[in-house]
């Protein structure tokens, strides 16, 4: 499996994922210029010019008309996917920390960190289809304070089927689910002892598997919000994805980033690790980053992904045909011996 090399950001990579389609890949990176690139071919097709700092999260919407982006600059921005114009510019009271889309892409929310005076904070936008994006208004529609007591920061959120409620992961290992119309708190449980890097579902949204720094990966149900499996590792886990057509997970991460440049690549434990999804034994590794991997993605055809790490790079996997064609190691069934 030999990736294709993606170099078109001058820092550490922060986000990367693919639209719904799987043609095209996004990737967001600390120096402030969110890029789309050809999910099949590596050549990048254009920026998304206009921020002032680190962008944290971005996501497309489902019909890859328009890509929201976050940002530490303390603003959401919404671009033309097509022309990379600016649309519209959702300012916050502080860094905006992570952003998704609604099902039905119409509506966005964001969660921002403390700053100074201001609280941390969930926004809930409406972004009707029936009008143009020009027209949506800029404040938000439900608010959803953290309180500073806590002193805990939201990591990533999204949108649960039909947008019966909000999805927040937070840096304490906790998981809090909200009402999308009062914003209360519809349940809380916590996974992780330490911080929840990132969550990722599975394509029907009946599945999650959440990252942390306490070194492993847990799978869960959605609807029970009941835990299934655990994948240990000996590094802290940044993200996780589960593939779309087999029953593979794929873990990246790596030690702490402040200490990268006194380790080598293979003392720092820069690979992408694939688990079995139900029997959490790991059976590959995938090398090749000089940094911690930052952030998976993996093709909604399930036979590529991507991941970007502190080194800047992004590496663009196709699958051998070998993995494809491959089988369960364990039979469907017990076969009988011959007397």
């Amino acid at each position: 499996m030999r990736p294709i090399l993606l170099k078109g950001h001058e820092r550490s990579i922060t986000y990367v994922d693919y639209n719904y389609d799987g043609d095209l890949l996004f990737t967001a990176s600390k120096d402030n210029v969110p890029t789309v690139w050809s999910a099949t071919t590596g050549e990048r097709i254009g920026t998304y010019n206009g921020h002032q700092g680190a962008v944290w999260d971005l996501d497309c919407n489902k019909f890859s008309t328009h890509l929201l982006t976050a940002s530490a600059d303390a603003t959401c921005k919404m671009w033309n996917v097509e022309t990379g114009e600016e649309v519209q510019t959702f300012k916050h009271r502080g860094p905006v920390r992570g952003v998704a889309w609604g099902e039905g892409s119409q509506c966005f929310a964001t969660i921002s960190d403390p700053f100074m005076d201001a609280v941390a904070m969930i926004s809930i936008y409406d972004c009707p289809l029936d009008s143009s994006p020009e027209s949506w208004s800029q404040a938000p529609r439900l608010e959803i304070e953290l309180p500073k007591e806590n002193a805990v920061k939201a990591t990533n959120l999204v949108f649960l089927n039909l947008n019966e409620a909000l999805f927040v992961t937070f840096d304490d290992g906790s998981i809090r689910l909200y009402d999308v119309v009062n914003g209360k708190v519809l349940n809380m449980i916590t996974p992780h002892t330490k911080k929840i890097n990132n969550v990722s579902f599975n394509r029907e949204k009946t599945l999650f598997i959440t990252s942390s720094v306490d070194t492993t990966a847990k799978l869960y149900d959605v609807v029970k919000l009941e835990h299934l499996k655990t994948y240990k590792t000996d590094r802290p886990v940044n993200d996780a994805v589960i593939s779309p057509n087999k029953e593979h997970i794929l873990l990246g991460g790596g030690q702490d980033a402040m200490s990268v440049t006194t380790t080598s690549g293979k003392a720092g434990k820069f690979e992408t690790k694939f688990f079995h999804l139900v029997y959490e034994t790991e059976f590959g590794v995938v090398k090749g980053h000089f940094g911690p991997i930052n952030a998976l993605a993996i093709n909604p055809d399930g036979r590529s992904y991507a991941s970007g790490a502190e080194d800047g790079y992004i590496r663009l996997h196709f699958f051998d045909q070998s993995y494809i064609n491959m089988k369960d190691p364990v039979p469907d069934a017990p076969t009988e011996e011959a007397n």
